[in-house]
This record gives C-alpha cells, structure tokens and sequence, in this order.
C-alpha cells in the first residue's frame, strides 16, 4: 500500500510537472498574442493582352509602393486591367507596383534595329531580371544604361529581355527571340530553378515552397484567420515551426538536386542550352556573360546553395565563358533587407542597384575585347 501510495504520487508530480511545462508557455504565448503569421495573399492583375500589368501586394512596410488602389484616382486609372475581380483584389492588396510590355513580352520598349555606332546590351532571364515588384526605373536593366549613358549618351543601349516564369528550354526560345536584334554583349541572368527538369523531377515541387515566393505565409482572405480563445497557441507555435523546418528543408535538397543525379538528364540538357548560346554569340562576334542570382536565403549567414553557384563556375570556366556571381554582392546583408516584400524574395531596388554595380565594370570590360 504504501508502495503504491509513492508510486501514485510519484505520478502525481510528474504529472503535475508535464501540465505546467505545458501551461507556462501556452500563457507566455498567449500574453505577447502570438498568432501564426498569416498575410492576404499577393495578387497579380494584367489586361487581355499582356501590356500591363500590376503586382499587388498586402501591406508596404518600406513605403515603396506608391500606387494604392484604394484611391479613385488609381482606381479610375487601374480598374479595366481586371474589372470582374479590380475591388475585393484592391480590398486584398492594394499597394502595387505597374509593369508594361512589349509584344515578345518583355518589359521593354518595342525591340528596333540597332542604331549604328549603338552598342546593345540584352539581358535575358526571369523574373529577377524583369524585375517583379520594382519600379522599372530601379530595376538592374534601368540603372545599368543610366550609368552607361552618363559618359557615352548616345553610345549605349540595355534592354530589359526578362519574362517572369521562365526556365529553360523557354529561356533558349526567349534567346532565339533576341538574337535577330544584334546584341553585342548578351547577359544570361541565370537563377537557380532555371534548369530543364524531368517531368519526375519537376512533380517534386508542388509540395515545396520556392524560397521566391513565401505561400506558406499568405490566405485568401482580407483580414486572416486567427485562432479562437480556445485553440491552443503552443500547438500551432510548434506545428508552424515543425512544417516550416521540414518544408525549407526538403525544398533546399530539391533546389540542390536539380544540378546532380537525381535530374542529370535536365542539367545536362541545360548546359546544351548553354553551350548553344555561348557558341552563337561567339560566331557572331559578340559577347556572351553569365550572371548567377543568388536565393536571397541565408545571404547575411550560412548560404546553403554555394554547391549551385560553384557547379556553374564550373561549367563556365571548362566552357571559357565569363562568369559574375552575385552572391559576392549580397554576401553579409540580410536577406530581409533585398526582398520586395516580406512573403515576395524578389530582389528589391536595393539589391537591384547592387547587382548593376556588380554588373557595370563587366559589361564595360566586354565591350572593349
């Protein structure tokens, strides 16, 4: 009896201890009002012919975005972009930022014979080159002819040949789409999921989050859900800690095992596309760059995808071709300072304007061989 007295009480304190171990933080938690961090959603708006488009955005903690679409005038301005869907995305999302369009959409004036005694330079690649969620005057594309021009006016011309959601083998068809207007410097801004991919392999992705683009973090609502009083913070504190970990980490193994074995075949499709392109620009006289995007993860600590940018330096060195790696850049900065947007990892103006400064000295190297 007495045994089983201790025993009891021995439980009884265990018990106890657990419940308090348990009751502490849940109070902690709920004292600061923790809620899982949860934004509207971005939205992206664009008329029928792809000329015009905006990207919105749910709050603008830098003060950037200088379009609200909640003012008539921006309103007036904005609203045949997307008429069925114009109010609850402005209700949503109202701070954005407008982009225009060529007809190769590009985000570019209509693409012309080169002038004579013009110098062109073209930079090819995705979104980062586009520049989603940036001001076209900020963009790398902008700022490069402008310092360009400030010594030779009328002797250089960039343009802007980025499209959002390009990969290859569309990046070598966006090159082929280049190529008739004469660039004398080509600029491949290359970022890490630009590689050819394996149907299984690409299939891989849809469970993943991007480290571009935060879909974790975003709902489809106005005002996020929060929890109820009766919902218990510290198991959505821990669940939110437990996915963020394994999703970040099953999402960087992808990004790494796009350019080994498990997608060998798309990586080397992707260094043929390569190749092509390099080899083409040779046979013309002209000169073909290679720029590598970092991720904008982990750029102020511990990088995890420095294997990508050593196997494309690489591949450029065996292949002769010349190669920036902007990570050197951004290397020391933290990271939340170059995102457009806290749930966008698009590189912002500033790490716009570092890049074309990175950039600058190459283009002016390459333009005197």
């Amino acid at each position: 009896m007495t045994r089983a007295r201790a025993a009891l009480g021995t439980l009884g304190l265990v018990v106890t201890s657990v419940a308090l171990s348990l009751l502490v933080p849940e109070i902690l938690l709920r004292l600061v009002g923790y809620q899982p961090a949860r934004v509207p959603s971005m939205a992206r708006m664009a008329n029928a012919r792809w000329t015009e488009l905006l990207d919105c955005y749910p709050t603008n903690p830098r003060g950037y975005f200088d379009i609200d679409l909640r003012k008539p005038e921006n309103h007036d301005r904005y609203f045949g972009l997307a008429p069925r869907r114009f109010d609850r995305v402005a209700a949503r999302a109202p701070w954005a930022v407008a982009s225009r369009y060529n007809s190769l959409k590009f985000r570019e004036r209509p693409l012309r014979p080169k002038a004579p005694g013009v110098r062109r330079v073209m930079v090819l690649g995705d979104s980062f080159t586009e520049g989603q969620g940036v001001k076209e005057k900020d963009t790398l594309v902008r700022r490069l002819e402008g310092r360009l021009r400030e010594t030779e006016p009328e002797s250089w011309e960039v343009l802007n040949c980025g499209r959002r959601g390009t990969d290859f083998p569309a990046l070598h068809d966006a090159f082929e789409a280049v190529l008739p207007f004469d660039p004398d410097i080509l600029v491949y801004a290359f970022v890490l999921n630009d590689a050819d991919q394996s149907p299984a392999f690409h299939a891989r992705q849809s469970y993943l989050d991007d480290w571009i683009i935060d879909h974790g973090a975003m709902v489809e609502a106005v005002e996020p859900p929060g929890l109820g009083f009766f919902e218990p913070r510290l198991l959505a504190f821990v669940g939110d800690r437990i996915t963020s970990y394994r999703v970040g980490r099953e999402t960087t193994r992808w990004y790494l095992e796009m350019y080994g074995e498990p997608n060998r075949e798309g990586w080397e499709r992707t260094q043929g596309f390569i190749r092509d392109m390099n080899q083409r620009m040779r046979e013309r006289g002209s000169r073909f760059v290679l720029m590598s995007w970092p991720l904008l993860v982990g750029v102020d600590g511990s990088y995890p995808f420095v294997p990508i940018h050593e196997t494309m330096r690489r591949f450029c060195v065996k292949e002769g071709i010349e190669y920036l790696d902007l990570l050197d850049a951004f290397r020391g900065l933290k990271s939340e300072s170059l995102w457009v947007h806290p749930v966008d990892r698009h590189p912002n103006d500033v790490a716009n304007g570092l890049a074309m400064e990175a950039l600058l000295p190459v283009v002016r190297r390459r333009a005197e061989r």
